[in-house]
């Protein structure tokens, strides 16, 4: 990127040089140009015999040469305006190119490590189950890895499929009514369950709304899982669902790091994940954000992000109610 952002410089640099170099020339031209109509005028029309017309023909002259430099200036400037933006545009579209190349670059190294690391743990707890004759407790625990880790690459796999099915228009919310305070406890039900966490929860009986309650599950999935990624083990994860005004409020807290400010946009773009992707410890592919805020946009709602405290994010997702 260097390199070429070092060469489209150059490149521009001369560019732009041999627009002025030409704007000069002209110029030149016509001032020799004026020169000459001068002497010719001084050949044909006696100043001191008829200084009227002489005075006539040099200030007709001069306005032809003003008119001419203007031209000049004016053509100089439109071709300099169109260089520079047509220059803006093709290092901007390079850039999103070599960005968003970079961004599937890390999903393609996300995606490998979110495939291999719960297949290998699946064959690893089957292998053992196979080999050893545990006692039912130590049984149970490994089939529930299992069920943990099949989970995982279940979320993986709609993600992915769901995330190609909006990007191509092919997904249309079946919008009926469900029990969103219903659909919030089983998620916190769920995640409780797979996960030795402490969530702290504040549900809204009655809660309905209107909307494909399975896209809407993967999307609050989507922001739960996100909020277990980045929360120690000894901080609770806040999730809470309130009702004002037609509109339910499901909140989603951590006490992670946080987001800093010039990132809390871009992580709803998709592949975007903070750091990089081969030194990063967290897992992820990117698209989880990305497929959350689209499902929620498709529903007439809307999700934000704010700092929590005294760290941490708050996420917000805004959807309308029924009665």
């Amino acid at each position: 990127m260097r390199v070429f952002t070092s060469i489209y410089i150059l490149i521009l640099v001369y560019i732009i040089a041999a627009l002025v170099f030409w704007e000069m020339n002209l110029q030149k031209q016509s001032g020799r140009i004026y020169a000459q109509e001068v002497v010719t005028l001084r050949n044909q029309v006696d100043s001191i015999r008829l200084p009227n017309i002489y005075r006539h023909e040099m200030t007709m002259l001069k306005k032809e040469l003003d008119s001419r430099t203007t031209q000049y200036v004016a053509e100089g400037a439109t071709f300099l305006i169109v260089i520079l933006i047509g220059a803006a545009v093709v290092y901007g579209s390079f850039s999103r190119r070599m960005m968003l190349s970079r961004q599937q670059n890390n999903f393609m190294l996300a995606v490998t490590h979110e495939l291999k690391s719960p297949i290998a743990a699946i064959k690893l707890n089957l292998q053992t189950l196979e080999k050893h004759r545990l006692d039912e407790e130590k049984r149970k625990l490994l089939i529930d890895r299992c069920i943990k880790e099949s989970d995982r690459l279940n979320d993986l796999c709609n993600n992915m499929l769901f995330t190609s099915q909006i990007e191509g228009g092919q997904y249309k919310p079946a919008m009926e009514p469900f029990s969103l305070s219903a659909m919030t406890e089983e998620i916190i039900a769920d995640f409780a369950a797979r996960y030795s966490r402490r969530f702290e929860e504040e549900v809204a009986t009655g809660c309905k709304a209107l909307g494909d309650a399975p896209m809407l599950r993967i999307a609050v999935n989507n922001l739960v899982e996100n909020a277990v990624k980045y929360t120690p083990e000894d901080k609770p994860i806040t999730i809470s669902l309130t009702v004002k005004q037609n509109t339910a409020m499901l909140r989603i807290a951590d006490e992670g790091p946080g987001i800093p400010d010039s990132e809390k946009q871009k992580i709803f773009d998709k592949f975007y994940r903070i750091g990089n992707e081969e030194s990063r410890k967290t897992k992820g592919t990117g698209l989880g954000l990305y497929l959350s805020n689209k499902i929620i946009a498709q529903h007439r709602g809307r999700i934000s992000i704010r700092d929590n405290s005294p760290t941490g994010s708050v996420f917000e997702i805004q959807l309308p109610v029924t009665v």
